[in-house]
């Protein structure tokens, strides 16, 4: 048996094109508004602000006059107490307060337990271009949902060119250069019961640093790029069953021309990785040639990915067998 090495990790060049994120008070309106039931309340001002960290303030201690550390870049949220505070200040105290709490330049202001602003704040935050959200949720359930939304927004995302497929619950990326045979071998593949999640262009995210999840983009969901036939909807023809808007991304298949191949492995004790936003994925490279059965390679590939995460690894279990072989038996 050869020596174990340690695995080469190949990085993705998708890294290069890191979109780094930028979340306005619009796009987190218009993205979130449903799930959050936001409500504007007075005009449509502020919307181009920037929302510079993804997590909620309570500004309590900013109407009360104390602005240090107070954490300007976040979207400040007026609960039960908030409110309750402002009541309880003479009106001139109330303005005055309010409109310092708004020339800190804040992303916006979320009123919750659909509780409205008095007029006079109402025109204060207008004249500062600050909009004002209402909302009939709870105040804490309101700050873990947005905190949750907002976490989505700033996930750093990277675009790969390659196809995903669920498999047997393996989101595998299916890569290689143009014409290798990625579409026939996705074909193939739906044909046996699997699903697609992207044609060509996958958008991966990383979540907290501890899983990746792809998706298609708007434009090309649930369609695919056939040479010869043209585009395809995949949901019409297969069924709906063929098709899912995400999965996270268990492990990375490159096809490559046989010819293009140095050295093929053929024991698989090495695992390769791929990495993808500082992300290790396993890497498996399927040498392609005519007659081979692209789409019930990169199938096997994936159940022995899921047989290593239960902690199986046929690789190592030969290994071992061949070696127990090979000690001398005692006379």
């Amino acid at each position: 048996m050869p020596e174990r090495s340690t695995p080469p990790v190949i990085t993705s060049a998708g890294d290069l094109r890191k979109n780094v994120a930028v979340v306005t008070v619009e796009s987190f309106y218009e993205a979130h508004a449903n799930k959050l039931h936001l409500k504007l309340e007075g005009e449509r001002v502020g919307f181009y602000r920037k929302i510079r960290e993804p997590t909620i303030n309570r500004p309590g201690l900013a109407l009360a006059g104390f602005f240090s550390y107070f954490a300007e870049k976040r979207v400040q949220v007026l609960g039960a107490a908030e409110n309750t505070y402002l009541k309880s200040l003479t009106p001139r105290v109330r303005l005055q307060r309010f409109r310092a709490l708004c020339a800190q330049k804040i992303p916006c202001l979320v009123v919750s337990r659909g509780f409205h602003l008095a007029p006079e704040l109402l025109a204060a935050a207008e004249k500062e271009e600050i909009a004002v959200f209402r909302t009939p949720m709870i105040t804490m359930k309101f700050i873990n949902a947005a905190t949750i939304a907002l976490e989505v927004d700033f996930s750093p995302t990277v675009t790969e060119f390659g196809s995903m497929v669920d498999i047997l619950g393996i989101g595998v990326l299916i890569r290689g250069h143009s014409g290798i045979g990625k579409s026939e071998c996705v074909l193939g593949l739906i044909e046996r019961g699997y699903s697609l999640v992207a044609d060509d262009v996958t958008r991966i995210t990383s979540f907290e640093d501890r899983e990746l999840i792809a998706t298609a983009p708007e434009l090309t969901r649930y369609h695919m790029e056939v040479r010869g036939i043209g585009i395809i909807n995949v949901a019409s023809i297969f069924g709906i069953g063929s098709i899912r808007v995400e999965k996270r991304l268990d492990m990375v298949v490159t096809l490559k021309d046989w010819q293009e191949l140095e050295e093929v492995d053929r024991i698989g004790l090495d695992q390769e990785v791929y990495e993808i936003l500082k992300m290790q994925v396993p890497h498996v490279i399927i040498p392609v040639r005519p007659g081979r059965d692209i789409a019930r390679l990169v199938e096997v590939a994936a159940m022995d990915q899921k047989l290593r995460g239960l902690g199986r690894n046929s690789a190592v279990e030969f290994n071992d067998k061949l070696l127990n072989l090979m000690v001398p038996k005692p006379i």
